[in-house]
C-alpha cells in the first residue's frame, strides 16, 4: 500500500490530533481519591461502560455506535476546553466553541469520514435517538460513580447542590431507569452524608 497517499496521510493527521485529547483534564478524579481524569480516560471508561451495562437500555440500541459516540463527544474540547457541567458562565458559550472545534478537528479527516463522525457528534448532541440518549446516560453515569467513590468530593469543592445533580441526571433517566434508579441511591446518600446539600 502507498502511505504517502492523501487519504491515509489525513487519517494519521486526525490521529495524532486526537491524541491532545490526553491532556484536557475534567474536574472529575478518578476513583480512590486520584486526580483528575482525562477526557480520552472518561471517553473509555464511558464506551466499556455503555458495552456492559447495554441490557438496562430504556430501548435496543446499536450498542457500536454508543461506544463511537462515547469515544468521539468529547475530541472537541481539545480546543474548547472542558466545560464543568455546573458551570453556568461557560455553559453559555459552550456550543458555539465546540462547533468551530468540531469544524477544525474533523476537517482533518477524508471528506466521508469527517461526515461520518460529524453526523454522530450531532446525533449525540441531538439527545433524540435511542442510541444518543444512552451514551448520555454513560456521560452522566460515569463520572457519578467517580465523584460518589470519593465521597462526593468534586460536589464538596464547587459547592453543588442536590437539585442542580438532579437537573443533569433527568438525561440518565431518559437513557436507562435502571441506571436512573441507581443514581437516585448514589444522591440520596450523599445528601445523608452531607456531600450534597439539598
Amino acid at each position: 500500500m502507498d502511505y504517502q497517499n492523501e487519504r491515509i496521510q489525513k487519517q494519521i493527521a486526525f490521529a495524532l490530533e486526537i491524541d491532545k485529547e490526553k491532556n484536557i483534564f475534567r474536574q472529575t478524579h478518578l476513583s480512590g481519591h486520584g486526580r483528575n481524569e482525562n477526557d480520552a480516560e472518561h471517553a473509555w471508561h464511558m464506551a466499556v461502560m455503555a458495552y456492559l451495562f447495554r441490557e438496562y437500555a430504556n430501548e435496543p440500541v446499536d450498542i457500536a455506535r454508543v461506544m463511537l459516540m462515547c469515544l468521539i463527544h468529547d475530541i472537541v474540547e481539545i480546543d474548547a476546553g472542558d466545560t464543568y457541567a455546573y458551570d453556568e458562565e461557560n455553559l453559555k458559550t459552550q456550543k458555539a466553541r465546540e462547533d468551530a472545534a468540531k469544524e477544525r478537528i474533523f476537517s482533518l479527516l477524508p471528506e466521508d469520514q469527517k461526515e461520518e463522525l460529524t453526523v454522530l457528534f450531532d446525533e449525540f448532541e441531538a439527545f433524540q435517538t435511542a442510541e444518543s440518549k444512552f451514551a448520555h446516560a454513560m456521560d452522566n453515569f460515569q463520572p457519578l460513580l467517580l465523584n460518589n467513590s470519593n465521597e462526593g468530593g468534586d460536589w464538596v469543592a464547587h459547592g453543588v447542590h442536590a437539585g442542580t445533580v438532579y437537573g443533569r441526571q433527568v438525561k440518565t433517566r431518559l437513557g436507562s431507569e435502571t441506571l436512573y434508579e441507581i443514581t437516585d441511591r448514589i444522591l440520596k446518600e450523599n445528601i445523608r452524608r452531607g456531600s450534597l446539600p439539598e
